[in-house]
């Protein structure tokens, strides 16, 4: 019995080691640090996205104000971009909007609807001489444009950063990890 005792304490003190070493590399690929990383770029890229959605929603007063006088006969599109800005700043933006579809889409439809809003009022102005040659509008018109297209390319961006979490997520083994740490796919 001692033999056979001797024996197991043997075989475990030399089994520890290599048993360690391979619980250890077995964590080291499990993808944990690779799902946080892909989670904090799909983060930043949808902040990116919001921040530029908040500098259009801050030139639209000034925008606004400045059709308002000149543009009076407009008074339904200067009302529909109005009330398009009320809609998107009555949806919380909050760091779980991220994670919640529901939300998220509901901000999106909104900001679609400010943004067709702000169409029908660029073409209303394209139709006013005295509009066209204000230099305010001029400026806050060119300054609309390149958020718009500042819009553009952080959404793409958030896309990419979604794109690339949500194949994170799907891939093996990192799957299992994603699994047990309640990472989810964003659809």
């Amino acid at each position: 019995m001692r033999l056979l005792d001797g024996l197991i304490y043997g075989l475990k003190r030399r089994l520890i080691g290599p048993v360690a070493f391979a619980a250890f590399a077995g964590l080291a690929g499990c993808g944990y640090n690779a799902l946080q990383q892909e989670d904090e770029n799909v983060k930043s890229a949808l902040s990116e996205v919001l921040n530029q959605y908040q500098r259009r929603n801050d030139l639209i007063p000034n925008l606004v104000a400045a059709a308002h006088g000149v543009a009076a006969q407009e008074a339904s599109v200067l009302a529909a971009v109005a009330e398009a800005r009320a809609k998107v700043g009555a949806i919380p933006v909050t760091p779980r909007l991220v994670s919640d579809t529901a939300t998220l889409r509901r901000f999106q439809d909104a900001q679609t609807e400010l943004t067709n809003a702000l169409k029908r009022l660029l073409s209303a102005a394209e139709h006013s001489p005295q509009l066209r040659s204000d230099p305010n509008f001029q400026d806050l018109e060119r300054e609309l444009a390149q958020t718009q297209a500042r819009i553009a390319g952080a959404r793409d961006r958030y896309l990419a950063a979604v794109r690339s979490y949500n194949v994170t997520v799907r891939q093996f083994p990192t799957s299992l990890t994603a699994r047990v740490f309640e990472f989810k796919d964003q659809g």
